[in-house]
């Protein structure tokens, strides 16, 4: 049977509620010096304005070295009543140091697979998805290494590929190498960041292979795209891609917490989908936010 692989243990997918499709409660890299989210109080304030907003699901996508803080989560999650997904996998290699990237040589396949398994580190919790990174444009020997051990992970455990898209690029580039190369079936990965580049042509493309498109975040000041996203959104809903796409809110820094002033969690709910509704009726935007990510984070688990 299908599930979905909380810090919690494994639910069915029609337990999560609307869901949060990517988010961090914990992050911390050497690329956001003194944003880094680490205050578990915060993080609990955060999750229980997500609740207050109606939500019921938040897909943590901090990968492994980033401080994902996966001990903490479990009691969050109880506390707020809130699911929590946690992930295992690797971002960009300018988020570690050589030292964390080399002793991983070899290995990384095996370390994901055990975090999806048995838990990450010490704390008995289970990632329920696996995430990786690509490129502005391509994808360089970093990105084609963790991915290809993704793919292997995937093989071995069912797990979902969550992939980060440097401004949205790239789409096309990661679905030939995870699902032409390595074999990953098409509606087992997840594109991120897709309102960042608003290419209706390639979204499109992506689309048709049967991946999951995630729209998540409201604009930064090198992304202000927010104006586009019920277009893009729109154009991929009329062209029959609506059952593809999840909506997430990608809080990487403090100061976009919605308890230190900025949007954060609950503006998924308080704004960004109110806004979609607009262009695509309030019956997709459900769908995008329970049924979709009920079945694109489901697991036959290995």
């Amino acid at each position: 049977m299908s599930a979905v692989r909380t810090v919690l243990g494994d639910v069915p997918g029609g337990e999560l509620g609307v869901c949060d499709a990517h988010d961090h409660l914990f992050f911390a890299s050497p690329r956001l010096p003194g944003e880094e989210l680490r205050d578990a109080a915060a993080a609990r304030a955060e999750l229980a304005a997500f609740r207050e907003q109606g939500g019921g699901t938040v897909v943590q996508w901090t990968p492994y070295g980033l401080g994902r803080r996966a001990a903490d989560l479990p009691a969050l999650s109880r506390e707020t009543g809130v699911h929590v997904v946690a992930a295992t996998g690797l971002h960009q290699d300018v988020h570690y140091d050589q030292d964390t990237l080399a002793a991983l040589r070899g290995r990384a396949a095996d370390v994901f697979v055990a975090e999806l398994t048995r838990g990450i580190g010490t704390s008995g919790v289970r990632a329920g998805l696996i995430k990786v990174a690509g490129g502005f444009h391509a994808l360089d020997a970093h990105a084609r290494w963790t991915m290809s051990a993704a793919a292997e992970a995937h093989h071995a455990t069912g797990a979902p590929i969550a992939v980060h898209l440097e401004l949205g690029t790239g789409a096309l580039d990661v679905l030939e190498l995870l699902c032409g190369g390595a074999g990953v079936p098409p509606d087992r990965v997840i594109l991120g960041h897709l309102n960042r580049s608003p290419d209706p042509v390639t979204h499109r493309q992506a689309a048709g292979s049967g991946c999951w498109l995630a729209f998540d975040g409201p604009s930064r000041g090198n992304h202000a795209t927010d104006w586009r996203m019920p277009d893009a959104v729109r154009d991929l809903a009329e062209a029959g891609f609506g059952d593809r796409l999840l909506l997430g809110g990608d809080t990487t820094a403090a100061s976009a917490r919605s308890v230190d002033g900025g949007p954060g969690m609950p503006y998924l709910l308080r704004r960004v989908a109110p806004r979609l509704a607009l262009a695509v009726g309030d019956e997709l935007v459900r769908r995008v936010l329970t049924e979709n990510p009920a079945r694109a984070f489901a697991v036959d688990w290995h």
